[in-house]
């Protein structure tokens, strides 16, 4: 990554995002040239980084949508993705989010459960449309991943098993307002084994095979999304490996495969730089305080995961310390017991692999204002998305002050 960052502090403040366009480019074009000897749809999921700069720049590709919200959903619409490549998803969708999606004319809405096909259907027919379905089908295998980034197991609230899935597709072939159009699953995210996939993949298929014995014939197999990436030292996935693993287990199926890549195409595009107000020593524990907090980055307070950290000095004395934000809680950091160089005020700090579900994730915890986010492309910065005021914090209270 061949990035100024401290040019970029100059230029826009501490804390920032700065995302490598080039980078993103790069894995979307590997992931879409291994399912090359197939149709496919590289369905971007929207929820690892939400940008509209970001999304335009994947949509400009060939990229789809996946999304989890009707936001979403606009925000893909809104930099030119077309409603026939663009996929919602999510277990807990409102009336008003179907209704405005099937008006919306997507691809197709992704159900997680039989009452939720229900509410589909009785919308549809108050608005006398035909509803495409996918039905997210839950293989109950354990993808080895982080627990609270897993979803394919019955003990998680994803999906359905294959019995109900197979109902509630006769049900949609049997409905005037229901159309079945795909199958879906994903079992997890940052996945880094290819066996829970393949065995995942192999149940889905079997049972698209089971459903066109019985004439319902599926346009679509979605595999999901949750590849890996690198934050440490992990092994990762071979994408054209990924690719034939999926392909062999639909031999034979005249179906297009829509893949929904996320982290794997913006979480090492994004490093958040942040910059040192000073160190403190507490006893014998050495903090050191930057001006980024966990509103900004909070994966390391939730999940507890690991990012590569680097101070930007020449400073060749180091110990262990906390690398800790002015935020007043005690899970307010980005590393403990890391091994750091001795610091000085305004020395900058960059937080790697932090391109996806981190600013998605940020907040205004403690009145603070979101930080900015660059983009570089071609060696050239640009502002995406301006830092927060106080101003635009309290925007949507002050008026109603008594």
């Amino acid at each position: 990554m061949n990035i100024n960052f401290k040019e970029l502090a100059q230029k826009y403040q501490t804390p920032y995002y700065v995302y490598d366009f080039d980078h993103i480019t790069n894995q979307y074009e590997e992931l879409k040239s291994a399912f090359r000897a197939r149709k496919s749809l590289l369905a971007y999921a929207v929820k690892a980084n939400s940008n509209l700069s970001v999304i335009k720049h994947l949509a400009s590709l060939g990229a789809g949508a996946d999304c989890v919200s009707i936001g979403e959903v606009k925000r893909a619409l809104k930099v030119g993705i077309a409603p026939y490549k663009i996929i919602f998803s999510g277990v807990g969708k409102i009336d008003s989010e179907i209704k405005e999606a099937l008006e919306l004319g997507i691809l197709m809405i992704n159900v997680e459960s039989d009452a939720e096909l229900n509410r589909v259907e009785m919308i549809a027919k108050e608005l006398d449309v035909v509803a495409r379905i996918s039905i997210r089908v839950n293989p109950n295998i354990d993808p080895k991943t982080h627990p609270y980034i897993s979803t394919g197991l019955h003990e998680n609230k994803f999906g359905v098993d294959i019995d109900t899935a197979k109902r509630m597709y006769i049900q949609c072939k049997n409905s005037d307002n229901l159309e079945p159009t795909g199958i879906h699953l994903h079992i997890g995210s940052q996945l880094t084994e290819l066996q829970p996939i393949k065995e995942s993949v192999k149940i889905v298929a079997d049972l698209v095979k089971n459903l066109a014995a019985i004439k319902i014939e599926l346009s679509f197999f979605d595999v999901g999304g949750g590849l890996g990436i690198v934050y440490d030292d992990e092994k990762l996935i071979d994408t054209y490996e990924y690719a034939q693993t999926i392909l062999d287990s639909l031999f034979g199926l005249d179906i297009t495969v829509v893949c929904e890549p996320g982290r794997f195409l913006v979480g090492n595009s994004g490093v958040f730089v942040t910059k040192v107000l000073y160190e403190k020593i507490n006893g014998e524990k050495r903090f050191v305080i930057v001006d980024g907090a966990m509103n900004d980055l909070i994966r390391p307070s939730l999940y507890n995961a690991y990012h590569k950290i680097e101070v930007l000095n020449n400073n060749e004395e180091h110990s262990d310390c906390n690398l800790v934000g002015p935020v007043c809680e005690s899970g307010d950091f980005f590393a403990k017991n890391v091994d750091l160089p001795k610091t000085e005020h305004n020395d900058l700090v960059a937080i790697y692999s932090a391109g996806a579900y981190c600013y998605t994730m940020a907040s205004n915890y403690n009145t603070r204002g979101r930080v900015a986010e660059i983009a570089v492309e071609d060696g050239e910065d640009r502002l995406i998305r301006k830092r927060e005021t106080f101003e635009d914090i309290i925007a949507l209270e002050e008026e109603f002050i008594k």
